[in-house]
């Protein structure tokens, strides 16, 4: 057991480690790509680039709930080390891949008959350039189904920083050439076949990969047609997870399609600076922590009630420090940084930041609780996921309609609150802990208190400082230095003192 444990633990941290480097690397790069982009392609071409994206996305939404369902299926096998089921469960997947892969080829090619409608009113209408776009956007996407699936196996078995080191190590290689490309060129079509090339390189240089990885990895879409009809539970679960895909694209992918409609083309590279900070932000924490949910998969197949308790409140100390942390800075660091990096012209209001960061909190928060569900396997609540579905849209065509990008943000926060900040928990408790609820909101409101009155006195200390944020960089710099250091110490002092989680998590690493 012990030896189990250290393995897991170990194999977190590894991709914690490769995820936190590449991490940084990225940001630099998306960062200084984004601002050349911008400048030397404009913001209706960029603008176009995440509509169309974004409009793919739902072409994507044939694949939600396949591997995800396959993942969880994988951690007994891979606990057993069967290699002959995990071979099984892979065709499986490919098969249901491979089936997908052709109702979204087909999808794409009856979409692609509206572009023209779709993007009859805006200010960019070169159709050469956005056809281009759009196949050569499909084309990378078919490529996941088609080939790349096979990657579900390292995520599920604690290997994810095989993926993320090629996966962001191609996306550092491709930035570098669309900047050449941008600067000095200036050619909308070679910028897009950079995108294609380069999602082609990376599909053929992951399979290498895995090959080495598992060579006894065989796999036949062909057996896996026949390993479909033998495990019902299997497309059960997967149909159950695919409505709760369906809502989480909702909310975390359509924002900016929300803004073209609302909006207007021009605004979706606005909001897409914002959208660009907060999302990196919580691609570092979500890589870091979320490299965590297999290893939570194994641990709840063990069964130690006791233990997943502990480790539960543990991950829920840093969900709520990091919670915390990135939300407090980044209302204070994002305006600013907008300011130096492209311009005020792009700044859209403190109403949005604020709703952006009541958002984030959720996001980052809610992690702990997803990632026990999910590997408890309690996907049977798809209720929950219509109820937040129909009151995120309902909510976002209203306000969005009324306030535009204000209300889209609060069609997030309206569907979160009821389904993320109390159903889920609920769920959890009473379902995979069989515990009593009461438990979750005793430890929970700890760290509220907490926040609360961190952001209180901070904020008192903060207003204190002189320093000019948005003057030059070197100004911004210290201004983080200071807002990080005063919140962040108080916080992770007042979650030490008042959270067990947080006392407990400490002495883990200690013993490391």
């Amino acid at each position: 057991m012990a030896d189990a444990v250290q393995s897991r633990v170990g194999k977190t941290l590894l991709n914690a480690k490769v995820n936190f480097v590449f991490y940084f690397l990225t940001l630099v790069a998306n960062f200084i790509s984004r601002k050349v982009f911008l400048d030397h392609l404009g913001d209706d071409f960029i603008g176009l680039t995440g509509t169309l994206l974004n409009i793919l996305g739902y072409l994507n939404l044939a694949e939600l709930g396949v591997s995800s369902a396959i993942a969880f299926n994988l951690y007994k096998p891979l606990k057993d080390a069967d290699q002959a089921g995990i071979c099984r469960i892979i065709s499986m997947l490919g098969y249901y891949y491979r089936n997908i892969g052709f109702v979204v080829s087909a999808a794409g090619v009856v979409l692609s008959g509206f572009l023209f409608f779709i993007f009859r009113d805006s200010a960019f209408r070169d159709y050469g350039v956005i056809y281009f776009a759009f196949y050569s956007f499909l084309i990378s996407s078919l490529l996941g189904y088609f080939f790349n699936y096979k990657q579900v196996l390292l995520v599920a078995d604690q290997r994810n920083y095989v993926v993320s080191s090629l996966f962001q190590s191609s996306n550092i290689l491709k930035a570098g050439v669309q900047i050449f490309v941008a600067v000095y060129v200036g050619n909308f079509y070679l910028w897009i076949a950079i995108e294609l090339l380069f999602a082609v390189a990376y599909s053929r240089v992951l399979n290498v990969r895995i090959r080495r990885v598992y060579p006894w990895l065989k796999t036949d879409v062909h057996e896996g047609k026949r390993m479909g009809k033998e495990r019902p539970d299997i497309l059960r679960s997967t149909k159950q997870v695919f409505v709760h895909k369906i809502k989480d694209f909702l909310l975390t992918q359509s924002d900016q399609l929300f803004v073209f409609i609302f909006v207007s083309l021009k605004m979706v590279a606005y909001y897409g600076n914002y959208v660009l900070i907060t999302s990196k932000v919580m691609q570092l924490f979500n890589t870091l922590l979320d490299s965590v949910l297999a290893s939570v998969g194994n641990l709840v197949a063990e069964a130690d009630a006791g233990r997943m308790l502990k480790v539960f409140w543990e991950l829920m100390a840093v969900r709520y420090l990091l919670a915390g942390f990135i939300c407090y800075c980044l209302y204070h660091l994002i305006d600013p940084f907008i300011v130096l990096w492209v311009g005020p012209e792009y700044l859209l209001g403190n109403v949005v930041l604020m709703l952006l960061m009541i958002n984030l909190f959720i996001f980052i928060s809610r992690g702990t609780v997803d990632n026990y569900n999910f590997a408890f396997g309690h996907f049977a609540d798809v209720w929950a996921a219509w109820a937040e579905l129909i009151i995120n849209v309902g909510v976002t065509i209203v306000c969005g309609y009324f306030w535009g990008i204000p209300g889209i943000l609060l069609g997030k926060t309206a569907s979160m609150i009821p389904i993320i900040v109390f159903w889920k928990p609920y769920y959890l408790f009473r379902d995979g802990f069989g515990v009593s609820y009461l438990r979750y909101w005793s430890g929970t409101l700890r760290y509220l208190v907490c926040f609360a009155l961190c952001v209180l006195v901070a904020e008192w200390v903060v207003r204190r400082v002189s320093i000019d944020p948005a003057h030059s960089f070197v100004d911004w710099g210290l201004y983080s230095l200071v807002v990080a250091g005063v919140f962040g110490s108080l916080y992770a002092v007042c979650i030490l003192l008042l959270c067990p989680g947080g006392r407990h998590l400490v002495a883990r690493l200690r013993r490391r």
